[in-house]
């Protein structure tokens, strides 16, 4: 089964938007396996942002991700993480659809609320910065329910 790393980015807490965009994953039956309400280091940021090293957003990156309380997720599913990419919306919300977590609730580009690995080599690379292997839990959704 596939998993990804989601963030609720400071903006996303700010607006009041944390039951709102784990609703989106829950309603499609996907699985939360992993759920902290953190304040991220710079160091866990640097690591977080490391392909970026080096581009002109990559300093503004780290600033924003570590300006205030951050959600960190990890959901599983079929497919998950270019699903995830669906419900999440492009990256400039000038250029997501409706529908959207951005397309409804983000304005800019650099507050865009919600971060979401792009790949699996991605996922495999940032859930380990925010959880250890313990910290993800293993259960069956009840398919009754769907």
């Amino acid at each position: 089964m596939e998993k990804t790393l989601i963030l609720v980015k400071p903006d996303g807490i700010m607006k009041g938007l944390i039951g709102e965009i784990l609703s989106r994953f829950e309603k499609r039956a996907y699985k939360i396996i992993a759920l902290k309400f953190i304040r991220v280091s710079e160091d866990k940021a640097q690591k977080l942002y490391a392909p970026h090293f080096g581009k002109p957003f990559y300093e503004p990156l780290i600033k924003y991700i570590t300006s205030g309380p951050v959600v960190s997720i990890v959901i599983e599913g079929d497919d998950i993480i270019k699903q995830a990419r669906k419900i999440i919306g492009a990256t400039n919300p000038k250029e997501a659809s409706p529908g959207t977590i951005r397309g409804d609730f983000a304005q800019k580009i650099e507050y865009n609320l919600i971060h979401g690995s792009d790949s699996e080599e991605s996922a495999q690379r940032e859930i380990p910065i925010f959880f250890s292997p313990e910290e993800l839990l293993s259960y069956e959704l009840n398919s009754a329910y769907f």
